[in-house]
């Protein structure tokens, strides 16, 4: 399928998508955010690893209020509750590993659309900022859900209030984000990490973000209880039963997803 603001990749399991609108900082329009979700729906149903980066100089720079502006969709809730949210549960929800690489500043509803990610990899000259009070509002696109555990409650208030900027390294310091490496090889070095992803046991990554994902809900006994549950899923898998031969023959173990 032909996409305007997008672009999408697949070679070796690893589905690459890359928001496309360089000249804006990949400013989320409507009409890519529609093409991300359409893009998104496709490839996970066959990639092991889906890779989410930006165009250019910037990941991207959040909210496109000119777009907003001009198709009368400054009904902000709205916007939010029918195109925001089915993007975002998707990627949440994915089944799939998922990246977020973050080649240079992600603003607004851009930083949380890479926090949605499982995995934050950015690039040290790359920034995180949470600009909504900067014109008024508060941050959204899941940024109120996913800063306060991924940063505790004092981090998250006041990267919220203050609209600071955060570096690479100092999100990967507070917890935000799982690394921050240098420019020169940042490519590389995601694409050996994705690949790393693909070439692994996919149901026992679809697990082990299924319990995750639970546990601030659950009590100990509850948490033990699904952990019992989806171990015993895992257990059950081909990928388990190679996972152990290749131990016991000391080779590398070739996971297939089944």
């Amino acid at each position: 399928m032909a996409y305007e603001t997008i672009t999408v990749a697949e070679a070796g399991g690893v589905a690459t998508i890359t928001l496309n609108r360089p000249s804006v900082m990949n400013a989320l329009s409507s009409r890519l955010r529609g093409e991300l979700l359409t893009a998104w729906r496709e490839v996970e149903a066959r990639a092991r690893c889906i890779v989410l980066t930006g165009a250019g100089r910037a990941f991207c720079s959040g909210q496109d209020l000119q777009d907003a502006m001009a198709l009368g969709q400054m009904d902000l809730g709205r916007v939010l509750a029918e195109e925001y949210e089915p993007l975002l549960k998707a990627i949440y929800d994915c089944p799939v590993p998922t990246i977020a690489a973050v080649n240079g500043a992600a603003a607004g509803a851009g930083a949380n659309l890479a926090l949605a990610c499982d995995v934050v990899i950015a690039c040290e000259s790359a920034s995180f900022i949470q600009a909504f009070t900067r014109i008024g509002l508060i941050p959204d696109a899941g940024g109120t859900y996913w800063l306060p555990r991924q940063v505790g409650m004092a981090r998250a208030m006041g990267a919220a209030l203050f609209a600071e900027k955060i570096s690479a390294a100092q999100a990967a310091d507070w917890g935000m984000i799982w690394e921050a490496v240098p420019d020169e090889g940042f490519a590389a070095h995601v694409t050996a990490r994705a690949g790393a992803l693909a070439a692994g046991p996919t149901v026992a990554y679809r697990l082990v973000k299924q319990a995750l994902r639970a546990s601030p809900g659950n009590g100990l006994e509850a948490q033990l209880a699904l952990e019992a549950r989806l171990q015993g899923e895992a257990g059950a898998t081909a990928d388990f039963r190679e996972g152990v031969a290749a131990f016991l023959e000391k080779r590398p173990a070739r996971f297939t997803g089944a």
